[in-house]
C-alpha cells in the first residue's frame, strides 16, 4: 500500500475512533513508544512480566496476588458466589461478612479455580497454513482442528492448561498457558451494605463509596501459596493527574464488528435478552418473597442479573444513537475504501456483503437458539451433555465437538459424575419453570420445541412433574448413565433424560445450520482482520476476548451536568450521602452497617475511598490491580460510570472513567473497623501481629 495512503488512515482511525488512552493491549502488543511520549514513562518487559505474573484470573471477574503467602485481592462482587457457596442459614456471610483470624479457618471454596498466564505462544502461521485455498466451512474445520491440537500438544508439553485464543476478528491465533490454582479459601469479605454501598440506583454511576473487595488465599500442597511475583502495597497512593495501569480479563467487546452486525445485536440480540432478563427477575423475586432463606439464596443470581440489565440498556441506547452510528460507519468505510483502492486487499473486497448476508440468516435463527435448550434446569443440562456425548463419540475425533474429543472427554465425563455441591431443588424448580414459560411466550405453542417439551401443559406443571421424580442430583445415578452410553440413556425412564433425548437432535440440527453460518462469519471477519493489519498494522488493539490485557491512563474527573465530577471521594463523603439519604431510601440502598456506624468517630475522614481514572475497561475487569509506575498497587477496579457501558461498541475518553476502590480505604477499614490488622500488616508487607479484639459485629471466624 502506498506510505502516504496507509499513514493518512491510520491518522484518521487514530483521530476519529480512538484516544490515548484508549486500548485494551495484549502483552505482547504494549504501545511503550506512545505512552512514553504522553506520559514520559514506559514499563519495561521486566516491569512487564511482573505484573502479569501477579496478576489471576477468577471465573467471571479479575485479582491479583498481593502477599508472598499467597492472599489475592478481588472484588467482593466477583467473590460474591464463592462467598454465597461457604455460606449457610446459620452463617450469612453475604450480609454479615467474614474474617478468619488465622489462616486455620479460612475457609476452602470448592470447585474455585484461579488461573495466572505463564505463556503465550502466537500459532497465526501454523493455523493459516492449513487453510490456504480452503472454503469458509473447511478452513473454520481445519482451523478448529489445528488449534484444537496445537493446544493438546502445548498442555502435554508444559503442563499448564493450554487455552486457544482468537484476537483481531481471526487475524491472530495464540495459545495461553496458565497455571491453575486449585485451592482457594476465603480470607476476608466486608458486608455486602458498604461493599455494594449504594446498591443498584449508584451502579454504574459516580462519585460512589464502595469497599467492594475481598481477600482469598492460594494454598498448594495444604500450605499457603509462595507466590513469587505479587503485588506490593503502595505507601503513598494516588493524586489527580498519576498515571494508572490496569492488568486484568475484559471479557467482550464489539468495537471490531461490521456496522451490520452491530445492527442486529441493536434490533434482535439485545432487545431479547432485555426481555428475559425482565421475566427472570420476576420469577425469582417472587420466590425470594417466600422467606428471609429465600431471599437470601437468590441475592447473588438478582445481583447479577440487575448489574446486566443496567448494562445491557446502555448498550442499546448506544446502538440507536446516531452520532454513535455515523463514527462507526465512517471508520468501516475508511477501510473499505482502502481496501477497494489496492489491489492486493481484494480478498477483502466482498467480505462485508458475505457477512450481512449470514448475519441476516443467523439473525433469522435467533429464536430458537435462544430457547431451544435445556432452559435454566442444570440437571437438564447434564442430561443433555450425556445425550450429546453418546452421539459424539460414535464420531470419528477429528468429526466430534471441542469437549467431547479424546482430549476433553475424560475431564468432561468427570465433571459430570461430580456431585452437584451448588444444586438447590428449590432455585432448580424456579429457573426451570420460568425457562420452560418463558420458551411458550415467544416460540409458541404450535413450535415443535413447545410441544414436545409442555405436551399441552402448562411449564409449572411440567417443571413441577419432572423434578418431583428425577433422580439426576445423584452422581452415581449419572455415573451410571455415563458408563452405559446411549443404551442405557434410552432405557432410562428418568424424565429429564427423555427430555435430553427429545431436546439433544433438535438442538444439534439448530446448532449445525448455527455453526455453518458463523463460520462464514468468522473467515469473512478474518480476511477483514488481514486487510485491516495491512492498513494499520498494530496500532489498532483486539476486541476483549476475557484474556490479560493492560490499559493505561490517568487519575481525572470528567465533565457532567453542568459541573466537574471530582477525581476522589472520601470516608467523609460516605457519612454524608449515608446521613443525607438515612436507611429508609430505596429498601435501605445507603443504610450502613452497625460496624461503620459505630466506628465514625475512629476513623480518619479524609482518607479516599473510591477513584475514577481514564483507563479502558469492561466487564471481566472487576477485580483487576490497578497500579502506580512503580507497579505498585494503589487501587482495585470495581465498576465504570455510566459514560463507560458504550464502550462495549465504541470508546469515547471524553467522559469515560473507571471506577477504582483506593487501597487507602481497605487499610483504614481493617485495621479500624474490622480489627484485621494482621491481615493489614500482612497486605503492606509487614511484621504480622496478632489481630486485636474485633470492635465489630462482622462475622469472624474462631
Amino acid at each position: 500500500m502506498n506510505r502516504t495512503l496507509r499513514l493518512s488512515l491510520v491518522a484518521l482511525m487514530l483521530v476519529s475512533g480512538m484516544s490515548a488512552e484508549e486500548g485494551m493491549w495484549t502483552f505482547d502488543n504494549i504501545p511503550v513508544a506512545k505512552m512514553k511520549a504522553k506520559y514520559g514513562f514506559a514499563p519495561d518487559q521486566a516491569w512487564l512480566d511482573h505484573v502479569r505474573l501477579s496478576c489471576v484470573r477468577f471465573p467471571g471477574g479479575s485479582g491479583s496476588f498481593v502477599s508472598k503467602d499467597g492472599l489475592i485481592l478481588t472484588n467482593h462482587h466477583v467473590g460474591r458466589g464463592s462467598i454465597q457457596q461457604v455460606s449457610g442459614p446459620g452463617n450469612d456471610y453475604i450480609k454479615n461478612g467474614f474474617y478468619a483470624e488465622n489462616q486455620a479457618k479460612e475457609i476452602q471454596v470448592k470447585g474455585l479455580e484461579l488461573r495466572t498466564l505463564m505463556t503465550m505462544t502466537n500459532v497465526t502461521d501454523d493455523v493459516n497454513r492449513v487453510t490456504v485455498g480452503q472454503d469458509d466451512k473447511t478452513s473454520a474445520k481445519l482451523r478448529d482442528e489445528a488449534l484444537a491440537n496445537l493446544s493438546k500438544t502445548m498442555s502435554e508439553k508444559t503442563g499448564l492448561d493450554c487455552q486457544v485464543v482468537r484476537l483481531y476478528q481471526g487475524g491472530e491465533f495464540w495459545i495461553y498457558g496458565y497455571k491453575v490454582h486449585k485451592d482457594v479459601r476465603l480470607v476476608f469479605a466486608p458486608e455486602e451494605q458498604i461493599a455494594f454501598f449504594g446498591g443498584d440506583p449508584d451502579n454504574f454511576t459516580y462519585p460512589r463509596h464502595n469497599t467492594d473487595f475481598a481477600i482469598f488465599r492460594v494454598y498448594e500442597n495444604g500450605k499457603p501459596y509462595r507466590a513469587e511475583h505479587f503485588l506490593q502495597w503502595s505507601s503513598t497512593g494516588l493524586n489527580d493527574g498519576d498515571l494508572t495501569f490496569v492488568m486484568g480479563h475484559p471479557g467482550s467487546t464489539s468495537r471490531l464488528l461490521t456496522v451490520d452486525q452491530m445492527k442486529a445485536d441493536a434490533n434482535v440480540i439485545l432487545p431479547m435478552t432485555l426481555k428475559s432478563y425482565a421475566g427472570r427477575l420476576k420469577a425469582l423475586r417472587a420466590y425470594g418473597q417466600t422467606s428471609p432463606e429465600a431471599t437470601r439464596k437468590i441475592s447473588t443470581t438478582v445481583f447479577s442479573i440487575e448489574n446486566d440489565q443496567k448494562r445491557t440498556i446502555r448498550y442499546a441506547e448506544t446502538l440507536r444513537n446516531s452520532a454513535t452510528v455515523k463514527k462507526l460507519e465512517a471508520q468501516e468505510a475508511a477501510l473499505q475504501a482502502a481496501v477497494a483502492k489496492d489491489p492486493k486487499l481484494a480478498f477483502a473486497k466482498n467480505s462485508w456483503t458475505k457477512i450481512t448476508k449470514a448475519q441476516q440468516s443467523l439473525t433469522a435463527m435467533a429464536k430458537d437458539l435462544t430457547y431451544v435448550n435445556t432452559r435454566g434446569s442444570s440437571l437438564l443440562g447434564a442430561a443433555f451433555t450425556m445425550s450429546r456425548m453418546a452421539s459424539e463419540v460414535a464420531k470419528a475425533d477429528d468429526q466430534r465437538a471441542t469437549m467431547f474429543k479424546d482430549a476433553n472427554l475424560k475431564a468432561t465425563k468427570a465433571r459430570l459424575a461430580m456431585p452437584t455441591a451448588n444444586y438447590d431443588a428449590d432455585l432448580e424448580l424456579v429457573n426451570f419453570t420460568r425457562g420452560l414459560e418463558e420458551a411458550l411466550e415467544e416460540l409458541g405453542a404450535n413450535h415443535p420445541f413447545v410441544k414436545k417439551m409442555l405436551g399441552g401443559k402448562s411449564g409449572a406443571q411440567v417443571a413441577k412433574e419432572a423434578l418431583a421424580t428425577t433422580t439426576l442430583q445423584q452422581p452415581s445415578v449419572r455415573k451410571t448413565l455415563l458408563e452405559g452410553g446411549l443404551q442405557a440413556l434410552q432405557m432410562s425412564q428418568d424424565p429429564l433424560v427423555k427430555m435430553a433425548l427429545i431436546l439433544e437432535p433438535m438442538n444439534r440440527v439448530l446448532s449445525k445450520k448455527a455453526d455453518d453460518l458463523r463460520a462464514v462469519i468468522n473467515e469473512q471477519n478474518t480476511q477483514i482482520a488481514k486487510a485491516r493489519f495491512a492498513v494499520y498494522g498494530k496500532e489498532l488493539y483486539p476486541d476483549a476476548t476475557f484474556t490479560l490485557r493492560l490499559t493505561y491512563g490517568i487519575v481525572e474527573g470528567y465533565p457532567a451536568n453542568g459541573t466537574k465530577i471530582q477525581p476522589f471521594t472520601t470516608i467523609a463523603g460516605l457519612y454524608d450521602r449515608a446521613w443525607g439519604w438515612g436507611d429508609k431510601a430505596e429498601n435501605g440502598a445507603w443504610a450502613l452497617p452497625s460496624t461503620w456506624k459505630n466506628a465514625a468517630s475512629k476513623l480518619d475522614m479524609a482518607t479516599p475511598f473510591n477513584f475514577v481514572h481514564s483507563v479502558d475497561i469492561i466487564g471481566g475487569n472487576s477485580g483487576s490491580p490497578v497500579t502506580n509506575t512503580k507497579g505498585e498497587l494503589v487501587g482495585l477496579i470495581f465498576d465504570g460510570n455510566i459514560e463507560s457501558l458504550p464502550g462495549k461498541y465504541v470508546y469515547d475518553g471524553s467522559a469515560n472513567r473507571a471506577v477504582s476502590v483506593d487501597t487507602r480505604v481497605i487499610i483504614e477499614a481493617l485495621n479500624k473497623i474490622y480489627g484485621a490488622g494482621s491481615l493489614a500488616n500482612e497486605l503492606q508487607g509487614k511484621t504480622p501481629m496478632e489481630a486485636p479484639k474485633s470492635p465489630s459485629t462482622l462475622v469472624i471466624s474462631k
